[in-house]
């Protein structure tokens, strides 16, 4: 299986014996050794991938590296963060997935209107299975914990990645922008029940559901 270690906080390296990871086109930065590239067809596993992609506009053109030797990912100078998958599935924004052991399935799910009040589409990534994935963010991720004493209230905007045995539903609700009087619209949130991560970025991405 492939090794995912960072090189300081906005670099992956992946050191591989013939093994192969999936990445994001044109992520890759240097490497040495043998390596060998090819462009996957969208981002999901199949045809139901490829198709929801294409209803919702979401844009995630994945390539294979294989070979013998290390490997160097990178994303804008956006920070990258590890996760380890143990047969769980993670939940991650179609943007914030960089790379993934080739053996970890991915694919789509239903995300309702948190996809929508993002404008990215009713969509999200899903990662499962044994293997490493690599995540990225605009800015250094916090993971939260979700219990069930303390459920959890995500921006949407802020909104990365999650794991674990974690139901997530939508509501309106009062931001401190919105506190502020510099709401523009209706704003909506992220309410995360249950046993699980969450991973939150310091930065919020553009919405078309008010300023959220």
């Amino acid at each position: 299986m492939a090794m995912f270690r960072l090189q300081g906080s906005k670099v992956l390296a992946v050191d591989m014996t013939g093994d192969a990871v999936k990445a994001k086109n044109g992520s890759m930065v240097a490497y040495d050794g043998q390596m060998a590239f090819k462009k996957l067809s969208g981002g999901g596993e199949g045809l139901r991938g490829m198709v929801t992609r294409r209803l919702t506009g979401e844009q995630m053109t994945v390539m294979e590296v294989k070979g013998h030797g290390t490997c160097w990912f990178a994303d804008r100078a956006s920070e990258i963060n590890l996760v380890g998958l143990q047969g769980d599935k993670l939940y991650v924004e179609a943007g914030n997935l960089l790379a993934t052991d080739a053996g970890l399935r991915t694919g789509t799910t239903f995300t309702g209107l948190r996809g929508a009040s993002q404008g990215n589409g009713l969509f999200t990534t899903t990662v499962e299975g044994h293997g490493q994935a690599a995540i990225i963010s605009d800015g250094p991720a916090v993971v939260l914990r979700v219990s069930p004493q303390y459920p959890l209230i995500v921006d949407p905007g802020a909104y990365v990645a999650h794991q674990g045995n974690v139901r997530q539903s939508f509501q309106s609700g009062v931001t401190f922008r919105t506190l502020l009087g510099e709401g523009g619209g209706e704003a909506f949130q992220i309410r995360f029940e249950g046993d699980g991560l969450v991973y939150v970025q310091p930065s919020e991405r553009n919405t078309i559901a008010g300023d959220l």
